[in-house]
C-alpha cells in the first residue's frame, strides 16, 4: 500500500496554500483539518486521524525572509516531520537537525554537490531526504548547473534512502502524476516519495509502480482524498 504523507507549507506563522510553486501568490490554507490556518491545530487533527509522518516546508526560510522554526519544533513533537527549510550546506543541515525528525536537502537550494557529499559522509542516512525538484521537466536549482541525468548519477553514488521526486509545476494543481518523469527515475522506485499533482485516481497506479510514499497537499486539505485511502 502507498503511504500518504500530508504536506503543509508555513509562511508568517500560518499554514498556506498555492499552486505551481508561485510563492508570492500563496494564501492562508483552508483545511478540513482545521477551523483556520493555524498549523498547530491542523497538525493535531492530522495526528488524531492517524497520520504518523508529515512534510513541512518553511517558505520563509526557503526565501530567506524569517522562519517558522518555533511552529516546526512544536509540530515535530506531535508528528515526526520531514522539513524543507532551504538547506544549502552541511552546516545548515546540522543546525536544522534540532527541529525535525528528517531534514530535506533540495536541489533548489543546495549550494553544491560537494555539500551534499559532506552531509552524507557525516549524517546518518535515516535523517536525510533528498528532494529532486523538477520544473518544466528540467532539474530546478538556484546553484547547480546539472541535467536530470547528471543528478541521478550523484543519487546512485550517495545511495540515498529516501528521494522526493517533486514536480513543482504540478504542485497544488491536482492534475495528476507525470509518468514520463517517474519512468526516468525507475531505478530509484523503492526509494521514491512522489510529490506534485497527485490525485485520488493516481493512488492505485502509484502502488502498482512500486512507489511506497506520496506527498499530498491540496487533495488532503480539501477532502478529496481521505487519510484512510492507501494509508499504511
Amino acid at each position: 500500500m502507498v503511504k500518504i504523507v500530508p504536506v503543509m507549507d508555513l509562511m508568517n506563522g500560518m499554514a498556506v496554500s498555492g499552486k505551481s510553486g508561485n510563492r508570492n501568490t500563496y494564501s492562508p490554507l483552508n483545511s478540513v483539518f482545521g477551523s483556520d490556518s493555524d498549523p498547530i491545530a491542523i497538525s493535531n487533527s492530522l495526528k488524531m486521524s492517524g497520520i504518523n509522518e508529515l512534510y513541512l516546508a518553511d517558505l520563509d526560510l526557503i526565501e530567506k525572509q524569517g522562519n517558522n522554526l518555533d511552529k516546526v519544533k512544536m509540530i515535530n513533537t506531535m508528528i515526526p516531520t520531514m522539513l524543507d527549510c532551504g538547506v544549502s550546506t552541511f552546516e545548515s543541515f546540522k543546525f536544522f537537525l534540532d527541529f525535525a525528525h528528517k531534514i530535506i536537502v533540495a536541489s533548489e537550494t543546495l549550494e553544491s554537490i560537494d555539500e551534499l557529499y559532506k552531509i552524507f559522509d557525516n549524517i546518518g542516512k535515516q535523517r536525510i531526504v533528498v528532494s529532486v525538484d523538477i520544473k518544466d521537466n528540467e532539474l530546478y536549482s538556484n546553484n547547480l548547473d546539472m541535467s536530470i541525468n547528471e543528478f541521478k548519477k550523484v543519487l546512485l553514488e550517495i545511495e540515498a534512502h529516501e528521494i522526493i521526486l517533486l514536480d513543482i509545476s504540478s504542485v497544488g494543481t491536482e492534475k495528476g502524476i507525470n509518468m514520463e518523469l517517474i519512468n526516468k527515475f525507475s531505478e530509484f522506485r523503492e526509494n521514491l516519495i512522489l510529490g506534485g499533482g497527485v490525485t485520488k485516481e493516481n493512488l492505485a497506479d502509484i502502488d502498482k509502480i512500486g512507489i511506497k510514499k506520496v506527498l499530498i497537499g491540496s487533495a488532503i486539505h480539501n477532502g478529496k482524498i481521505s487519510i484512510k485511502e492507501g494509508l499504511y
